[in-house]
């Protein structure tokens, strides 16, 4: 089938205008294809296609967005999550040390106590017991500052999480150029976008999207090696906290059987 050459199906002509907006396969019938030529069917068959594909890649980056920043937000809490294990860890070490502490004061009483002369010189000496110093308040617990700058930074996405949730619903894809403003000049890049007017909005809105998920994939790998930095910093602690426990737990048993041997 031969169609004039001389004719643009994508021209930018005031009276295609209205019939490259998106349609439904449903309204083909209502605008009368029956009385439109073959070429003029296939103009408009064509032009209904560009849109619809066009739609399609504009409403599946909507869904990626919002997917990111559910991924986001599920960083952030895993991030809060470590940050209280580690403040946790840390009272751990610190109660440890404190007992470490008491078993060396129960150390010396024992030793006094088996020391003839060391009792006796104890009694007459009569010299009280210094009062041991308060215990520390553990300071504040502070994560490693990969994952304190990666957690700011993703926390001030929550807004735009709360916007996409729950299942997206709350996503402005009804139409081309929801969130982006549209010059409606053209443009003179290199890649020129297309001179009708509602695939500039789509391929704007398509531009910007991608850019949100470039900028929401980079946040969520800096979230991630932040977690990581945590989570390595994490099990240093856990082994120095087994190794302080293993050491407690011989100290305790040899205070024990010293204990019985003076019974």
């Amino acid at each position: 089938m031969a169609y004039p050459k001389s004719h643009n199906p994508f021209a930018d002509d005031d009276d295609d205008e209205e019939s490259f907006r998106p349609t439904n396969r449903a309204s083909d019938g209502d605008h009368g294809d029956s009385q439109l030529s073959d070429a003029e069917r296939r103009q408009r068959y064509l032009q209904q296609e560009v849109m619809r594909t066009a739609q399609s890649a504009v409403d599946s980056s909507y869904r990626s967005i919002g997917l990111i920043y559910e991924s986001e937000k599920m960083g952030v809490e895993t991030a809060e999550e470590l940050m209280r294990q580690g403040e946790v860890l840390q009272r751990t070490d610190k109660m440890l040390d404190n007992m470490d502490e008491d078993m060396k004061t129960s150390q010396k009483h024992i030793n006094s106590i088996k020391s003839v002369w060391g009792g006796l010189v104890s009694y007459f000496k009569g010299k009280p017991e210094q009062p041991k110093p308060a215990p520390e308040e553990p300071k504040a617990y502070e994560a490693n500052d990969r994952l304190q700058n990666a957690l700011a930074t993703s926390k001030g996405q929550e807004d735009k999480y709360q916007a996409s949730h729950p299942n997206l619903r709350k996503l402005q894809t009804g139409g081309f150029g929801a969130t982006a403003s549209v010059d409606g000049g053209g443009s003179s890049s290199q890649n020129a976008p297309p001179q009708n007017r509602h695939l500039r909005q789509a391929h704007q809105t398509l531009d910007n999207n991608l850019d949100e998920m470039a900028n929401g994939l980079s946040r969520l790998k800096n979230l991630g090696l932040g977690l990581q930095s945590e989570i390595d910093s994490q099990e240093d602690s856990i082994d120095s906290l087994l190794n302080k426990v293993d050491k407690m737990d011989t100290k305790i048993n040899s205070t024990n059987q010293q204990i019985k041997k003076l019974k």
